[in-house]
């Protein structure tokens, strides 16, 4: 999981560095999918550790920033629901920033969730 971790890190820090170069680099909150991704891959990076209780602690660490990150940008994904079938909103670029980040946090932590459990299955925790 830690590969994945890694993969999705790049995913938050390109979202992040688009949503700002798209933005006329003038709105540095368009970089906090960045500061997400980079925390992933300090955490991912030291959950390659080969203590089993290291590991699990940094995976936990990065399925809590994920779900911290959905939670913080749901409201956007609703909001871009809104947009597409029609209603204005204030900032589009913005709004779909947020929605891709929702997106893929949900798409993470899922992931994660699934090889906790698939972990606490086969008995390698």
């Amino acid at each position: 999981m830690a590969k994945v971790t890694l993969v999705f890190a790049a995913l938050f820090i390109a979202l992040g560095l688009v949503g700002f170069v798209g933005t006329g680099s003038q709105h540095p909150t368009a970089l906090i999918p960045a500061a997400l991704g980079l925390l992933l891959a300090i955490f991912g990076g030291l959950s390659f550790s080969p203590n089993a209780a290291k590991r699990k602690l940094f995976m936990h660490i990065n399925v809590t920033l994920g779900l911290l990150g959905f939670l913080g940008t749901v409201m956007g994904l609703l909001q871009w629901f809104h947009m597409l079938a029609g209603a204005a909103v204030k900032n589009p670029p913005a709004v779909q920033s947020k929605a891709a980040m929702a997106i893929l946090c949900l798409i993470y932590v899922v992931l994660c969730v699934r090889s906790f459990i698939t972990a606490r299955r086969n008995g390698t925790v």
